[in-house]
């Protein structure tokens, strides 16, 4: 008699979207590369996220340690563009992707520069089911891209620590964004190749709201971030409809202060 067939664990990874970012993977550190608008937003992720954390553990943002003592992952860490600042900024900083390509291009780099970050070759929920757990998790251009947003969004919630914080940027579903995040920004400007987004997995914030909320977290800030091609730079807006970002925290006391 044959043994039944055992179903394959549940998995947030789409494979085609890791094939993807791991052939791009050479270029993640280049800022006039395909990663080139990444280089331009990062400056916006870092401050949302410094000043986020600095008003919740009631940390001054000006100290160049704003982060010391606060265990961090940054899941779907790419090439580590994330990484390496947060670690800079005091934070014992743990990069998680399920490209192995990326993962090594973020090692290199790490040891090229001297900054201290764990990088792991796994996915948000193998770290959940390990018992990972952070006082920040950053989920930056993650969730629009995975093939379980549920299973995925429940691993996340379920790694912040009580009192932790989750920071979440994505793209919203609407005509707008399909305009300049697909057509505009693949099509016109070629920032990301055609292909890297799609927009039926695009993320309403309400949508957001709800995947945070049954994971025990409440939405703190939240903001829009729009491109000035004059400026050829990235700011923080009320303007949603496009890219945005949010901050969450799960209600509960933590011993970091």
């Amino acid at each position: 008699m044959k043994e039944p067939v055992q179903p394959a664990p549940a998995s947030t990874v789409d494979e085609a979207e890791i094939q993807r970012f791991s052939a791009l993977a050479d270029t993640w550190w280049d800022p006039q590369g395909k990663m080139g608008v990444l280089h331009k937003f990062n400056p916006v992720r870092l401050a949302f996220i410094r000043d986020t954390v600095a008003r919740h553990f009631g940390r001054d943002p000006a100290d160049g340690e704003t982060l010391k003592g606060l265990r961090l992952l940054d899941i779907g860490c790419g090439g580590g563009l994330l990484c390496e600042p947060m670690a800079r900024l005091g934070a014992d900083v743990v990069g998680a992707d399920a490209s192995p390509t990326n993962i090594e291009v973020a090692r290199i780099h790490r040891d090229r520069s001297g900054v201290a970050v764990d990088y792991r070759e796994a996915t948000a929920e193998g770290l959940a089911e390990a018992g990972e757990t952070f006082d920040v998790v950053l989920n930056m251009e993650v969730i629009e891209h995975v093939a379980d947003t549920e299973l995925f969004m429940r691993a996340c919630t379920g790694m912040v620590r009580p009192g932790g914080l989750m920071f979440v940027a994505t793209i919203n579903r609407t005509a707008k964004a399909f305009a300049l995040a697909i057509v505009g920004g693949e099509y016109v400007l070629r920032w990301l190749p055609r292909g890297t987004h799609s927009w039926n997995k695009f993320v309403r914030p309400e949508e957001l709201s709800a995947l945070l909320a049954a994971g025990d977290m409440r939405i703190l800030e939240e903001t829009g971030v729009i491109y000035n091609p004059l400026a050829d730079s990235w700011r923080t807006s009320r303007d949603m409809d496009v890219n945005y970002m949010v901050a969450a925290t799960k209600d509960g006391t933590t011993d970091v202060g």
